[in-house]
C-alpha cells in the first residue's frame, strides 16, 4: 500500500495527532512500542502518514514500555512508547517507574478522553498525570493543539537531560483531532553537563594522595563515560568496583576490577569497601542493597561522591567530599597529573579476596547460567529478569563494554528482561540480544513471544533456568523463615516452555542435566533466528556470597550454607529493625 509523504502534507490539514508524529519524526524517533485503544486512535490514524517512523505492536502495553526501556539502555537514546486512556495508560506504570528508578530516558504518550469529559469519570478515563506524578521526571496534559509540538520537544529534553528518567505526555483525544495552527520545533542541542570546580578537584586529589587503602566505585550513572572512568582508574592504578548498574563500565578482564558490591557483591568488592580509607564513588545513588547497614558502610573510608544530581549527594552514605559534575568532566580532570598508586600490602590483600565466594561445580543454576554467559561475544547483549538468575548472571558475566548489560536495578521488577531484551534487538539488529530470566518472571510478559514472530525478530536468544521455584523468595524462606516455604512453589502448574514457544514458532531447546548442557546452548546459540532454552535444574540452590537484610557488608555469608539443618539468621529480627530505623530517620 502506497503511504502518504508527510513532508507532502499541507499545513492546513495538519492535526494535533499529525503534529505529535511529524515533531517525533524531527526527534529522530524512528521507533516506538505501543498498543492502540479508543483515547487514542487519532494518533494511529495519522501514523499512517509517517511511515518513517516504525511502530512495534507488542501484545501489553507493559512490554511496551520495557521495550521502550531496553532500546533506550542499549543505546543510550530515548526511548519511546504509547498507550491508550484507562487501562492501557496504568498499564504503563510500572515501566515508568522501573525507569525512574533507573535513570532511563524514556517518552511515553497517553490518550485521554476529552477535555469536556476529563474529570466526569467517562469510560477508560484514568487521571494518569496524577497517577504517575512520582514515578515520573515530569509530565503534562496537552490542552492546546498549537502547543503539542513545543510539550513533545520540552519532554524530549527533560528525559535526555541531567539525570535522565521517564516523562509522560497525555493528550485529549480532541486535542488529536483538532486542527493545528502552530509551528512545528526543531530539536533543541543538548544542555551542557556541569564540570566540577577546580578547587574542588584539587580537593579530591589531595585525599586521593594521601590514601593507602584506595577503591573506586562506578555505577549506572557513569555508563555514558566509559573510556574516562577507565583511564582514570588505570592512571591511579585504583582498585575498582563497578554496581550491579555498573556492570560494563569498567572492563571486568581489567586486574584491578574487584567485581560488584552488595548483597550478592563479591567478598573482595564488599571487603574491600569495608576497609577502604578513602572512597570516590561516580555515578551511583548508594542504595540500600549496595550499601547493607549504611552505619557500617565503609566505615574507615573518606567519601568523595561524584554526581550529577546534586539530591544524591549526601542522601544515605555521609559525603567528605561532594564533587557535583558529569562523570565524564570528573574523571578527566583527575586523571590529569595522576600518581599511579605502588601499594603492594594493599594489593596483597585484595589479592587473597579474590580468591573467595567460589560458586558450586555441581548441577545447578550457577552452572547454566556459568556456561550460557561464557558464550557471550563483546557485543552481545545481555538482558536479565529479576531473582536469582539476575544475580547470578551479574556475578558470572565478564562485560568489556557499556550497554550490553540490561537488568532491572532499582524497582527490581519481574517480567522486565524479556521485552527489554526485544527492544534492544530492534535497536541493534545486527548483535545477539541474549535474555536470561526464571520461570516466574518469564511468564509474567511471556506473551511477547507474538511481537518476535510478528516482526521476524530473529537476534533474541531467551533462556530460561526453570528451578520450579520463585527462587529468590524461597531463598529467604530457606534462610530466615526456617524453609517454610510459602505460595513459591510454581513447579505443578508452570507450562511446558518447548511447546508455549512452538506455538508462537520459535524453535526451543531444553536440558535437564550437564550433559545436555552444552550441546543444547550450542544448538539454541547456533540456530538462525531467535530461540528459546529451557534449563531444568534443582529446586534448593542459592546464591552466594549473601549480606543479610540488616548485615554489613563484612558479615556477609560466603558459601552456601550445609543444608543438614535450617538455617537461623543471627539476630536478624534486631537488625532489620535497625534497616527500618535508619530508613525512618532519612525519611
Amino acid at each position: 500500500m502506497t503511504q502518504p509523504d508527510a513532508q507532502q502534507q499541507p499545513m492546513q490539514d495538519m492535526t494535533g495527532a499529525k503534529a505529535l508524529w511529524a515533531t517525533l519524526a524531527a526527534h529522530g524517533v524512528s521507533t516506538v512500542f505501543g498498543y492502540p485503544g479508543g483515547a487514542i486512535m487519532p494518533v494511529y490514524d495519522a501514523l499512517t502518514f509517517y511511515p518513517e517512523v516504525r511502530h512495534v505492536l507488542t501484545r501489553h502495553e507493559q512490554g511496551a514500555v520495557h521495550a521502550a526501556e531496553g532500546w533506550a539502555k542499549a543505546t543510550g537514546e530515548i526511548g519511546v512508547c504509547i498507550a491508550t486512556s484507562g487501562p492501557g495508560a496504568t498499564n504503563l506504570v510500572t515501566g515508568l517507574a522501573d525507569a525512574m528508578m533507573d535513570n532511563v530516558p524514556l517518552l511515553a504518550i497517553t490518550g485521554n478522553v476529552a477535555r469536556h469529559l476529563m474529570g466526569t469519570d467517562a469510560f477508560q478515563e484514568a487521571d494518569i498525570t496524577g497517577i504517575t506524578l512520582p514515578i515520573t521526571k515530569h509530565n503534562y496534559v496537552v490542552t492546546d493543539p498549537d502547543e503539542l509540538p513545543m510539550i513533545v520537544a520540552e519532554a524530549i529534553r527533560i528525559a535526555r537531560s541531567g539525570r535522565p528518567g521517564p516523562v509522560l505526555v497525555d493528550i485529549p483525544k480532541d486535542v488529536q483531532l483538532a486542527a493545528f495552527g502552530g509551528e512545528l520545533v526543531r530539536p533543541q542541542a543538548h544542555p551542557e553537563t556541569p564540570a566540577p570546580r577546580p578547587e574542588v578537584i584539587r580537593a579530591a586529589r589531595e585525599l586521593l594522595l594521601g590514601a593507602k587503602k584506595p577503591v573506586l566505585m562506578v555505577g549506572g550513572g557513569a555508563q555514558g563515560a566509559a573510556r574516562e572512568i577507565t583511564e582514570f582508574a588505570r592512571a591511579w592504578q585504583l582498585p575498582t568496583i563497578t554496581t550491579l548498574m555498573g556492570l560494563g563500565a569498567f572492563p571486568a578482564s581489567d586486574p584491578l576490577w574487584l567485581g560488584m558490591p552488595g548483597m550478592h557483591g563479591s567478598v573482595a568488592a564488599n571487603h574491600a569497601i569495608s576497609q577502604a580509607d578513602v572512597l570516590i564513588g561516580f555515578g551511583l545513588r548508594f542504595d540500600d542493597r549496595v550499601t547493607g547497614r549504611v552505619k557500617d558502610f565503609a566505615p574507615q573510608a573518606q567519601v568523595i561522591h561524584v554526581d550529577l544530581d546534586a539530591a544524591e549527594i549526601g542522601k544515605i552514605v555521609r559525603t567528605h567530599l561532594p564533587v557535583r559534575s558529569d562523570a565524564a568532566h570528573a574523571a578527566r580532570a583527575l586523571t590529569e597529573d595522576a600518581v599511579p598508586f605502588d601499594l603492594p600490602e594493599w594489593r596483597a590483600q585484595l589479592a587473597e579476596w579474590r580468591t573467595r565466594g567460589e560458586h558450586p561445580t555441581t548441577w545447578g543454576a550457577a552452572q547454566a547460567v556459568r556456561q550460557v554467559v561464557a558464550r557471550l561475544r563483546p557485543d552481545d547483549i545481555l538482558t536479565t529478569d529479576v531473582g536469582q538468575h539476575q544475580m547470578l548472571a551479574a556475578q558470572l558475566a565478564r562485560f568489556e563494554k557499556p550497554r550490553r548489560w540490561l537488568t532491572s536495578g532499582g524497582l527490581g521488577t519481574m517480567g522486565f528482561g524479556f521485552p527489554a531484551g526485544l527492544g534492544a534487538a530492534m535497536a541493534e539488529p545486527g548483535v545477539r540480544s541474549i535474555v536470561i530470566a526464571g520461570d516466574g518472571g518469564f511468564q509474567m510478559t511471556a506473551q511477547e513471544l507474538a511481537t518476535l514472530t510478528k516482526y521476524d525478530i530473529r537476534n533474541v536468544k531467551i533462556c530460561i533456568i526453570n528451578n520450579s521455584y520463585l527462587g529468590m523468595v524461597r531463598q529467604w524462606q530457606e534462610l530466615f523463615h526456617e524453609k517454610r516455604y510459602s505460595e513459591v512453589y510454581l513447579g505443578d502448574s508452570n507450562p511446558d516452555f518447548l511447546k508455549l514457544a512452538d506455538a508462537y514458532n520459535i524453535k526451543g531447546w531444553r536440558a535437564e542435566n550437564s550433559g545436555d548442557l552444552e550441546s543444547a546452548i550450542d544448538a539454541w546459540l547456533s540456530h538462525d533466528g531467535s530461540g528459546l532454552l529451557e534449563v531444568v535444574v534443582p529446586n534448593e540452590h542459592g546464591v552466594f556470597p549473601m549480606v543479610p537484610a540488616g548485615a554489613a557488608l563484612y558479615e556477609m555469608i560466603e558459601t552456601e550454607p550445609l543444608k543438614t539443618a535450617p538455617h537461623k539468621a543471627p539476630d536478624l529480627g534486631e537488625k532489620m529493625n535497625v534497616v527500618a530505623e535508619e530508613q525512618e530517620a532519612r525519611q
